[in-house]
């Protein structure tokens, strides 16, 4: 039977990019929407950690989430195509006002990540949420990533969340997969629970996980797309050929430096950004610019002239992967 749950498939953590003076370079972030709506992606995701949210002011998260919801109005695929504002802050009343801001602007939901530096304890990290909930307008995805956080959101005070009626899913990057199983077992029926690490996506779709939250899909969201639909369709080998290709990718835009660095090199040698972030951030060196581009020349993604090779919706690309391993 299929789900009934809204929140499925993949959702594409996007990167902000910068021009040379450090401001959005709002041209090629129009572009960058308009290739992964092309592409048939599931869902887009303003204002994450991959977008740089820490050093956005709150003029440029409003520019941002608003560009994404108006670019995604332009198509009749809005109707299934979800935008998800990242709103999170580890001060809850700016979190609550963030995500009444993202309200306002017309977004699906907000993801907010579990308070950081103040280290709650679970009993806060429960108030903390359930304030956002009551409060922000939207309905909440929980985003739980203790490697950033410095706090895990326990299993058994995500599933107390997952009852209140506007907390309708989590991104779980606790690379616990204990936690994870728990979670899947025990969740109320319309309650998502998405991958928040790129090479976690695989297995948590075979446990019954309703998609993912990703970095890669800047690079490659037809294939993104394509792993999630084959999953739902039931063809688990269709899904892991795609899974087997793009592990590496997955793999590579962690190495170096922290996201969204490695992606943001990746994607300036394929031409669709330059290379340019915010401080603290740097660009990658130059050791793992030169990896990083001959994996890209190897997968497809790059030709050896500098040219980018790989475009096409989520059907073309799964007819590619098919023949690549026929």
């Amino acid at each position: 039977m299929p789900s009934t749950r809204p929140l499925r498939g993949a959702f594409t953590a996007l990167v902000t990019p910068f021009d040379q003076n450090g401001e959005i370079d709002k041209d090629a972030f129009r572009s960058l929407v308009h290739r992964q709506i092309d592409a048939g992606i599931h869902g887009l995701v303003p204002c994450g950690t991959t977008g740089e949210t820490p050093t956005l002011s709150h003029e440029e998260d409003e520019w941002v989430i608003g560009t994404t919801v108006e670019i995604a109005s332009e198509r009749p695929s809005r109707s299934r195509l979800r935008v998800i504002a990242g709103t999170g802050s580890n001060s809850t009343a700016t979190a609550i006002h963030s995500t009444q801001r993202a309200a306002k602007l017309g977004v699906d939901a907000a993801l907010v990540v579990a308070p950081y530096y103040n280290k709650p304890d679970q009993r806060m990290l429960e108030a903390h949420f359930r304030a956002v909930a009551d409060e922000g307008g939207l309905p909440i995805i929980v985003y739980n990533v203790p490697g950033r956080t410095g706090v895990n959101v326990e299993a058994a005070t995500l599933l107390r969340l997952a009852e209140h009626p506007r907390i309708v899913a989590v991104k779980e990057a606790s690379a616990n997969m204990d936690q994870i199983a728990t979670i899947l077992r025990d969740r109320p029926a319309d309650f998502s629970v998405l991958a928040g690490d790129d090479t976690w996506t695989m297995a948590m779709l075979a446990l019954g996980g309703d998609g993912v939250i990703c970095t890669c899909a800047n690079e490659i969201p037809a294939e993104m797309a394509a792993m999630c639909d084959a999953a739902f369709a039931g063809d688990w080998e269709q899904a892991r050929l795609i899974h087997e290709r793009w592990l590496p990718l997955m793999k590579a835009n962690f190495v170096g430096g922290p996201n969204p660095v490695p992606v943001k090199a990746a994607m300036s040698m394929m031409g669709l950004l330059t290379d340019a972030l915010r401080q603290p951030l740097l660009p990658l060196d130059e050791p793992h610019r030169t990896k990083l581009r001959t994996l890209l020349e190897t997968s497809g993604l790059l030709g050896t002239d500098g040219t980018t090779r790989i475009t096409g919706s989520a059907d073309s690309l799964v007819r590619a992967t098919a023949a690549a391993h026929a």
